[in-house]
């Protein structure tokens, strides 16, 4: 497969599987976490579908398009690692973790401490999306939408 058309399945795949926990999230209690905003289309997004919530973003430097840029104070910048577990306790609705790099050394290694960070920002019953396994014992995995390739994005609630 080419890169774009992995490209682009990744992207289908977070939308189709936002678009899902969306109307679910709606309906816990915490802010969003936006964990590795990029360019911004995911953050973007999530503001479309959920108006009025408060979405923290977090990554090593801006580089999001103007229009996705959140507020000041919902925007974390440095080592997502080490400026995320600042929130440990949020008590977040929604985790949306988008932080490969396609290089399996480096995700090897983002797999060793994302799973726990994610336990602990979210609320019990609160929803993660990412494009890297939480593989923890406080995180259930949650059905993908048929439209996404198994292994490929997963969706996981805690528990």
């Amino acid at each position: 497969m080419s890169r774009l058309e992995s490209f682009i399945r990744r992207l289908t795949a977070q939308r189709d599987i936002l678009d899902q926990v969306c109307a679910e999230v709606a309906k816990i209690e915490g802010p969003i976490l936006e964990l590795g905003l990029g360019n911004g289309r995911t953050f973007h997004h999530l503001r479309e579908r959920l108006p009025g919530r408060r979405i923290v973003a977090f990554d090593r430097a801006l580089a999001a398009h103007s229009s996705s840029i959140p507020e000041a104070e919902n925007l974390v910048l440095g080592e997502i690692r080490e400026t995320a577990s600042r929130f440990i306790g949020i008590d977040a609705a929604l985790v949306h973790a988008d932080i490969g790099t396609g290089y399996e050394d480096r995700d090897a290694v983002t797999a060793t401490w994302l799973p726990d960070l994610t336990a602990r920002l979210l609320r019990v019953g609160g929803i993660a999306v990412s494009g890297t396994p939480l593989d923890h014992p406080q995180l259930q995995r949650l059905p993908l939408p048929p439209s996404v390739p198994t292994d490929r994005y997963f969706i996981c609630r805690r528990v």
